[in-house]
């Protein structure tokens, strides 16, 4: 009769969570239990790549207070590694970047996350590279294949044409060992890039393209 009873409970706990996932997908809530960490880049006494007055950390953290409110409409559970105009350094300390990227490595560690975003903007010297552009370490198997998805993805939805990179060099992504990629949305040296950066309606188009990337990862 116990053995009855038991096989009855579980049977009922299977049937409730099925429930839950169909009433979750039915209703586009296509990222129930997925925890997601976001992470704008730079903040504080960090700029960033600038452009006049234009700084790369409040870009940066636009975009990423959009995609997290997205992300949750979605049924995703996020987190972000800075939600205002501050950096995570140590008061202090002989190395504020370096300090600023280990905490920020420390806490998506922690977090234990299905998958971080970091968001950047990306600078150079010439004025003619533009597009969003992945890169990603290798020190988890999945990144490449987060990386592909979000890249044909970010093409074809934002006319881009640039491919995905290998990176390890780059520093909070050797240490963060969750899946996970860096995300350069645009050329904040690039004319046409940086003035559709500064547009709502263009950064909610990245939002969106982000958000879309996630689903196809994850399903």
């Amino acid at each position: 009769m116990l053995k009855y009873k038991i096989f009855l409970c579980i049977c009922f706990l299977v049937c409730i969570t099925g429930v839950q996932l169909i009433h979750a997908k039915i209703n586009h809530f296509d990222l129930v239990g997925k925890v997601i960490y976001l992470d704008p880049g730079h903040g504080g006494i960090d700029s960033g790549a600038t452009y006049k007055d234009i700084y790369e950390k409040n870009i940066n953290l636009s975009i990423a207070l959009k995609l997290r409110d997205v992300l949750m409409k979605q049924g995703a559970i996020v987190y972000m590694t800075r939600d205002g105009d501050y950096d995570l350094s140590l008061p202090d300390t002989t190395n504020r970047k370096r300090s600023d990227l280990s905490r920020r490595s420390n806490i998506i560690n922690r977090s234990k996350c299905n998958l971080f975003l970091s968001i950047h903007l990306n600078s150079d010297i010439s004025t003619t590279w533009h597009g969003p552009q992945i890169f990603y370490n290798d020190n988890h198997k999945n990144n490449e294949i987060i990386a592909k998805i979000f890249q044909d993805n970010l093409n074809k939805k934002l006319n881009g044409s640039r491919e995905y990179k290998l990176n390890n060099d780059l520093y909070l992504q050797r240490r963060v060992k969750v899946p996970g990629i860096l995300v350069e949305v645009g050329f904040l040296s690039n004319s046409n890039d940086r003035y559709l950066l500064m547009q709502d309606s263009y950064q909610q188009k990245v939002v969106n393209t982000l958000v879309d990337s996630t689903i196809k990862y994850f399903h």
